[in-house]
């Protein structure tokens, strides 16, 4: 097993890409807290590159006020050990004076598609993400970078800013890793408590019985709604356990809203609150 280096600075790692230049790199960005959702991006980028860059830096400027940048889930021993693992070249793990300086010039996500949905939810929230995204590829010049489906509108819009600003960089889409019960891998689960696991599991329940009654011909979004929103809102004993919906949207492959699915090019995400945590998922029909 070859090791892992880990660099801290943004010329470091430029200088041992550059030796690496007739290579391919696969980059796989996270925040850390890697779990088998992001092993399952490395596995990917591992198989199809010479060169996998995996960084770890969790972006303040995506997240809100009152959002959870401060607890966010840290566990840098354990992240180095999994990359390590995994087979990573290079881990980096810049601290935000190497990623940010004083009256930057800004990313702003675009006015229509960066402010539905999450960014409805969250405004800001994407103009921070597509500002680091696009240093970290400026930084690292991958040949693929690779993203979970899970972040479905985080996906698209980076893949429009790739096409809009003319880089040179292939995005690839991995399927969303579920635990064995269903629930959609993130590094926000840890917050939840037995209960509301349990309780977290009627989202992932949802979308799947929604894809299930499009495979028996059951198209229309307003139908689907109402079978999702009915199983989400069932008690099943959790009382004590809070539950807010915050959305349940259709849109296709380019996040415009449909009234009805188009098998293999329709998208059914969900939002919202178990406890105090807030979790997304989404189903690609």
């Amino acid at each position: 097993m070859k090791s892992c280096k880990i660099i801290k600075a943004v010329k470091e790692l430029r200088s041992y890409i550059k030796e690496s230049k007739d290579k391919t790199l696969g980059f796989v960005p996270t925040m850390g807290a890697l779990h088998e959702g992001h092993i399952s991006l490395i596995k990917e980028a591992r198989a199809n590159n010479d060169i996998v860059v995996v960084s770890i830096f969790v972006n303040p400027t995506q997240f809100l006020k009152g959002e959870d940048l401060d607890k966010y889930p840290k566990r840098e021993e354990a992240d180095k050990k999994i990359c390590e693992l995994a087979g990573v070249d290079y881990l980096f793990m810049p601290d935000i004076t190497q990623m940010y300086g004083k009256d930057e010039v800004l990313i702003k996500a675009p006015s229509a598609k960066g402010f539905i949905l999450e960014g409805y939810r969250r405004p800001g929230h994407f103009d921070g993400v597509l500002q680091i995204v696009l240093k970290l590829f400026n930084i690292v010049n991958p040949t693929d970078a690779y993203f979970g489906k899970k972040d479905a509108q985080q996906l698209f819009l980076i893949k429009q800013m790739v096409k809009d600003f003319y880089l040179d960089i292939n995005i690839v889409e991995c399927d969303i890793v579920r635990e064995s019960n269903g629930l959609a891998m993130s590094s926000r689960n840890v917050y939840l408590s037995q209960k509301e696991r349990s309780k977290a599991l009627c989202i992932s329940k949802a979308l799947k019985r929604a894809a299930k009654s499009v495979g028996s011909n059951i198209i229309e979004c307003d139908a689907l709604y109402r079978q999702m929103y009915e199983l989400m809102h069932k008690k099943d004993g959790f009382e004590d356990v809070g539950f807010e919906l915050e959305y349940i949207a259709f849109v296709d492959r380019d996040f415009n809203k449909i009234d009805k699915i188009e098998v293999s090019n329709s998208i059914i995400l969900v939002a919202a609150k178990v406890g105090s945590t807030r979790l997304i998922d989404n189903i690609w029909v």
